[in-house]
């Protein structure tokens, strides 16, 4: 038997690509995941420090994993571990930081691990893969901290990236999520100095992985709405049953002046345009975004705003957060800091509002056929699982099509989510994506 192995990851789908990574090739010489109640012999936890919540998180989960496996070796990554190494050093149990994910491959080699992997090969336990495409950020908001950590830009050549998604289509995923820290920039560092007949962009990307045989989809996470090029726009649309109709993009405020503090590029006209631009081009897709509320100086005025903003463009689905003051951020020394009854009056308000856009982009997709990927029963002969337009669906059906992609027809609204038939012969592409 080998030793034994558990690996935990907090925070975003790049964080959880890096753990899989790191767990194939742990894997690959001989470590074996730890039973459930089986002590350890190396811990791996990959930590998150977007927010102060994320770093409350990581250091509890890092306390208990110590208590619970008193003689493993633990190895701390993540966000949190490259923004405050000594504090992590400084937990129980903690025997190794690692402060920068450029050096995952040396940790793998010291654990002897000589054929690095050239990419994931499936990811356990999920029916969704991720694929990291991208990594580091340049841009400098005033609120955000992963600029401090992820300092590096970088792009993985797309030959790399087509035969990650070929080996994770052959072994049985059937969607494909396209990640990075900031994916829209996919191919910057690739273009410096380059002539921009040249350049290349994350539409030649998914162009390129649209084309690849077998069952599949694939979907963006997040990008910014000024990224959303009309060329990737043409891409989704020549590929609607590749390429799903739904782009998650961050609006974090409606409000020009908060955008200005902020530091973001835009205002929330170039956004809204954006998003309307999307609307045209795509067959009714869902828009996803984040929202942050209680940034310093947000007045019920930039807050109402906000809300506009939200149902103009028709969101149908939020993600809602206070602004939480980042050790090394502008933001944290900005004056006009909000209490938190403030943040939290804001975020139920926003909470109302997201049920009402969710529930009114539901009953648009009623009667419409749909993809759906099934993740799991949710009661006998029951079925659960996201269409490509990131909705709930629960659809008739057995175990036996759980991790696969169903054509449905949504036929009602029930306990927000789509309640669907199953389509009863392969629908043509037309409006089906």
């Amino acid at each position: 038997m080998g030793a034994t192995l558990r690996m935990v990851t907090l925070g975003c789908r790049v964080n959880q690509y890096e753990t899989e990574y790191v767990r194939q090739g742990l894997l690959s010489i001989g470590y074996r995941e730890a039973a459930e109640g089986e002590p350890a012999d190396l811990l791996v936890v990959n930590t998150c420090t977007v927010t102060a919540e994320g770093d409350a998180k990581s250091r509890q989960l890092i306390r208990r994993l110590a208590a619970q496996n008193p003689g493993g070796r633990m190895v701390v990554m993540g966000c949190y571990a490259s923004r405050a190494p000594r504090e992590v050093a400084a937990l129980p149990g903690v025997s190794e930081v690692v402060t920068d994910k450029r050096e995952l491959g040396d940790l793998l080699g010291r654990f002897g691990v000589l054929d690095l992997p050239a990419g994931l090969g499936r990811l356990q336990a999920r029916k969704r893969a991720y694929v990291k495409v991208q990594d580091g950020c340049l841009l400098r908001c005033s609120f955000c901290v992963i600029p401090l950590v992820r300092p590096y830009m970088y792009s993985r050549p797309e030959s790399e990236i087509v035969a990650e998604v070929r080996r994770l289509v052959e072994a049985g995923h059937q969607e494909v999520v396209l990640c990075g820290i900031h994916l829209g920039h996919y191919g910057v560092d690739f273009n410096r100095g380059q002539p921009r007949s040249r350049w290349v962009r994350l539409a030649q990307l998914v162009d390129r992985l649209a084309a690849l045989e077998g069952s599949f989809r694939i979907r963006l996470s997040s990008i910014e709405a000024t990224e959303v090029t009309r060329e990737l726009l043409a891409v989704m649309a020549a590929h609607p049953r590749r390429v799903c109709p739904h782009l998650h993009v961050p609006v974090q405020s409606g409000s020009d002046e908060v955008l200005r503090r902020m530091r973001r590029r835009w205002g929330a006209q170039r956004l809204i345009d954006r998003c309307l631009l999307a609307q045209a081009i795509l067959d009714q897709p869902a828009l996803s975004t984040d929202v942050m509320v209680g940034f310093p100086g947000e007045t019920e005025a930039d807050f109402e705003t906000t809300c506009r903003t939200l149902e103009q463009v028709g969101f149908c689905k939020l993600h809602v957060f206070p602004f939480s003051p980042r050790p090394g951020t502008a933001a944290a020394a900005m004056p006009g800091q909000l209490p938190p009854h403030i943040k939290r009056q804001r975020i139920e308000t926003l909470a109302a509002l997201e049920e009402r856009l969710r529930a009114r982009y539901l009953q648009q997709l009623a009667g419409r056929s749909l993809q759906v990927l099934v993740e799991g029963c949710c009661g006998p002969h029951r079925l659960q699982g996201t269409a490509c337009r990131y909705v709930p669906v629960e659809v008739a059906g057995d175990a036996a099509s759980v991790g696969q992609l169903l054509d449905v027809v949504a036929r009602r609204v029930a306990n927000g989510r789509l309640l669907a038939e199953r389509y009863p012969e392969q629908p043509s592409a037309v409006g089906t994506a």
